[in-house]
């Protein structure tokens, strides 16, 4: 964690329980050189999002993604994008509730040398 808020161009955001006890999520947001579907560069990033299951469709990872935006907007950037993985289809409905548009998918390889 120290290593990324020592990044420039990245921020942790909590979303803290209304009883003051754990977290009950957070977002990591960065910024990428190149995101494929974005026309601009760099883009601000949501590298990371999370929201404990007891806490989902309650506001709570609406308020860290729209957080994250107002930073992105205050930094200058123009776009805001994510990824998820193919098989998580809650996360995905997620991104198309809070006005994310789907610009692709990939499938990923890589090759032991």
């Amino acid at each position: 964690m120290n290593a990324w808020l020592a990044l420039p161009d990245a921020i942790v955001l909590v979303a803290a329980r209304p009883d003051g006890g754990r977290l009950a999520g957070f977002a990591e947001v960065g910024t990428r050189s190149v995101v494929d579907g974005c026309d601009t560069s760099p883009v601000a990033y949501l590298e990371g999002w999370y929201v404990d299951a007891d806490a989902r469709r309650r506001g709570v990872g609406a308020a860290l993604v729209h957080a994250a935006e107002d930073w992105a907007r205050e930094k200058g950037f123009r776009e805001f994008a994510s990824d998820v993985e193919l098989e998580n289809v809650l996360s995905q409905q997620a991104h198309v509730a809070l006005g994310f548009t789907e610009t692709g998918r990939s499938v990923l390889y890589m090759k032991t040398l």
